[in-house]
């Protein structure tokens, strides 16, 4: 079997490379909202009994509602994206984040309808996690199955680009809606601009993606197979699952914390400006863009398990450093921190968009390319931020955050020194291993 990404004219890359960026911003814009407003309002309008802390305990908990739900959407998207194609499923995960956002920012809040409100919140926390949970695997197949065999790596970076423009569009958002408003306007009506007003933005992502045609990869890639996607998964590659997710896992949890736990962080221990912490999110967001850029260009030259596992020690370091330099108090420091954080996110994240549909053949990559991903999700994304806060209100304080981080990472790094070393010829490789079995 022949790899026919590689007969993609430079145009068709450029325009495919931009619609599954632009998709990507959009799906993570919706799910990043979410993050901003539990960290910063969901305590006060949603869990208004509880007291501070714990009110924003339990709202970070729904927001880590969605990564439990984020596997069970790479199974789902998966099931569909590897028979049917992935342009319609990509339609349909964008439709369904439009639709948990938009009511989300439409929800009556617990002084209104009682107790039904924070169990309608997670309900719908729970469709945006399906959604992002089939999202991630079908933007980046749409670069990888399509690019140069070559220059994988710069043009799955693409995909790669949406959590960190999202992050920056999320925070600048929130900004926009600090400085033109009071609190209690905030509180009362301001926080659900963001959530209404992505309806536009999903209005051009759909626009664009009903524009594309199906990836060159699964359009040559032969008969469907009888058995589920996801039997193949587990009876074909179990390794690459789980070494993929335990590679990724540190990437989740150090972005998690920055996007969410560190804008709790910086306004409530630190009482920081609620705008500056935003502000200090952008720039994170920019910080975190660039190093994806790098990592993934270099991934093309040097190998992509190089660049993870050179992401993964900056982490270990990072874990430790990070804290002590956010607790000097001020907005400089904390941004410092923060961009420090994602920064070395964008060194490993780069290159696991060509990385991790590098491990698995065209028949069932969107299945198991998402399900790597997304388990990394549940115990990065989800769990680590859940540690982080009881960690923080003990005698460890930020230290103990720290060394959970570069824990996590040393994980991350032994997961990675385990993969095969993927190549710039592995799609029709894989391809060809399992015809060949």
């Amino acid at each position: 079997m022949t790899n026919a990404a590689t007969t993609q004219p430079p145009r068709s890359m450029r325009r495919i490379a931009l619609a599954s960026m632009t998709g990507t911003v959009i799906e993570f814009y919706d799910f990043f909202i979410y993050g901003t407003a539990a960290a910063l309002v969901f305590n006060k309008v949603f869990f208004p009994e509880l007291g501070a802390a714990a009110g924003t305990a339990l709202a970070l908990a729904t927001f880590g509602v969605a990564f439990v739900a984020r596997p069970f959407g790479s199974v789902l998207f998966g099931h569909f994206g590897d028979r049917l194609g992935r342009k319609g499923t990509l339609v349909t995960t964008l439709l369904l984040m439009g639709f948990s956002t938009l009511a989300i920012g439409l929800l009556p809040t617990t002084g209104t309808i009682g107790v039904l409100a924070p169990i309608l919140l997670v309900v719908l926390r729970i469709l945006q996690g399906l959604a992002v949970g089939g999202e991630w695997a079908g933007a980046t197949l749409l670069t990888a199955e399509n690019a140069p065999t070559k220059a994988r790596g710069k043009y799955a970076l693409f995909p790669q680009l949406g959590p960190s423009v999202a992050f920056a569009l999320a925070s600048a958002t929130f900004l926009v809606t600090a400085l033109t408003m009071s609190n209690e306007a905030f509180l009362a009506w301001g926080w659900r601009i963001p959530f209404i007003g992505s309806v536009l933005l999903v209005a051009v992502g759909l626009y664009v993606r009903l524009a594309l045609e199906e990836t060159a990869g699964f359009k040559n890639s032969g008969p469907v197979s009888t058995k589920l996607p996801i039997t193949e998964v587990f009876t074909s590659r179990p390794a690459a699952v789980f070494l993929g997710a335990g590679s990724t896992t540190a990437v989740f949890a150090f972005f998690y914390i920055g996007v969410t736990y560190l804008t709790s962080y910086g306004t409530q221990q630190l009482q920081l400006p609620r705008p500056s912490v935003l502000a200090m999110g952008i720039v994170g967001g920019i910080v975190f863009a660039l190093t994806t850029i790098a990592s993934a260009i270099l991934s093309d030259r040097v190998g992509r398990r190089k660049m993870v596992v050179g992401g993964n020690i900056a982490s270990v370091v990072a874990g430790l450093v990070a804290f002590p330099i956010i607790d000097i108090g001020t907005v400089w420091s904390f941004g410092l921190g923060l961009s420090l954080v994602l920064g070395v996110v964008g060194i490993a994240y780069g290159p696991i968009g060509a990385q991790l549909p590098e491990l698995f053949p065209t028949r069932f990559r969107y299945t198991g390319a998402g399900i790597a991903y997304n388990l990394a999700g549940v115990f990065g994304g989800g769990v680590v931020p859940l540690f982080a806060a009881a960690l923080a209100a003990s005698t460890l304080g930020s230290l103990g955050i720290g060394l959970l981080l570069s824990a996590v990472s040393l994980i991350s790094l032994l997961c990675t020194l385990a993969l095969p070393q993927t190549d710039a010829d592995s799609l029709a490789e894989q391809d060809a291993q399992l015809a060949a079995a």
